[in-house]
């Protein structure tokens, strides 16, 4: 299959994986702390990768752990609890809306960091996409009902750890094999992971019913949602570019708005006006 076709349906199916992970959190999230959700995430992630991938840890030179360890931290770790304590206070869609700041972010952080050359239009973009997020935003906290959209502070900073992360991939790693990678970074977070569930008494609860369906949730997001979509995404920076790998966002809030809407979720008309300005935003950036 030509690599044309190949990275559309990398970005596809991610855009359903991820798609359906807001709602997947928002599930997980009715048995569980967001610590717990987040360590759970990562833990099941850690085991599936591991168990398919063990063998490739021995192909990573020992001056690449170093770049694995923080790619792991910021593309998995860190954004697994921000998001989980985002979507205490805020709906799945939003979340979802506001998770299409990762390409923005990454083009910025990209032009600042990274030395990544850049078009008028690209930084045009960046600002309607921060515009686009203040209208979500500020429109939604003055109708939030049981929200609270301080919180949109964790999950801009989830997307700006995967900005970092993406740059870092496509820079430092574009040499290793996807499952490599994944294999290396869970490596480096399993162990953290599960320290956490038990610090925090998961293992004394997980025999209570609430718990145990939250878990069985989060399970199927840990595998899905950060597993299998690691290698996928990983591929497809490989075979792409960073910004295409990342406009996989204008296709999530799609499938969130889907599932969303099956929950009972209801945005009002000015953040969909937000919604729009956001991925008008990413659009823009990623013109050349």
């Amino acid at each position: 299959m030509k690599p044309t076709n190949t990275k559309w349906i990398f970005l596809f199916a991610l855009a359903l994986i991820w798609g359906s992970s807001f709602i997947l959190i928002l599930k997980g999230l009715d048995g569980l702390t967001p610590i717990q959700l987040g360590a759970l995430r990562i833990a099941v992630a850690g085991v599936f990768t591991l168990l398919i991938g063990f063998r490739k840890l021995s192909q990573i030179p020992r001056r690449q752990w170093g770049i694995l360890a923080l790619t792991g931290l910021l593309g998995n770790f860190f954004p697994a609890f921000l998001f989980a304590l985002g979507e205490t206070k805020i709906n799945s869609s939003v979340s979802a809306v506001l998770n299409s700041l990762t390409p923005l972010n990454t083009l910025l952080l990209g032009l600042l960091v990274f030395g990544m050359n850049y078009h008028k239009k690209q930084i045009l973009g960046v600002v309607i996409g921060f515009l686009g997020s203040c209208l979500l935003v500020f429109c939604g906290d003055s109708d939030s009902g049981g929200s609270n959209y301080s919180y949109a502070i964790f999950l801009v900073a989830a997307t700006m750890c995967y900005g970092i992360n993406v740059n870092l991939v496509k820079k430092y790693l574009s040499d290793l094999n996807p499952l490599t990678i994944a294999a290396g970074n869970f490596a480096v977070m399993i162990l953290p992971a599960f320290a956490i569930l038990g610090f925090t008494g998961f293992f004394d609860v997980i025999h209570q019913a609430e718990v145990g369906k939250a878990a069985l949730y989060v399970t199927v997001l840990g595998i899905m949602g950060t597993g299998v979509s690691n290698l996928l995404f990983y591929r497809l920076i490989q075979i792409s570019s960073p910004v295409f790998a990342t406009s996989v966002t204008y296709l999530i809030p799609i499938v969130a708005f889907f599932w969303g809407f099956l929950n009972d979720e209801r945005l009002t008309p000015f953040q969909i006006l937000g919604a729009l300005v956001i991925l008008g935003g990413v659009y823009l950036s990623s013109k050349k």
